[in-house]
């Protein structure tokens, strides 16, 4: 089990994650990609279903 303090950087840096990945969506749509692998595997360790 993970301790709440870890689960809560797993929650910023997928916040952090999101908005970069929105912001590759906005600006240079080409590489939105690039931020997803980020944003999902903090959003799964985050939910801890890894």
């Amino acid at each position: 089990m993970e301790s709440t303090s870890s689960k809560k950087n797993y929650w910023l840096y997928f916040g952090i994650s999101a908005i970069i990945t929105l912001g590759l969506l906005i600006f240079a749509n080409q590489w939105f990609w690039a931020g997803l692998p980020f944003m999902l595997t903090y959003l799964v360790q985050a939910m801890d279903k890894m």
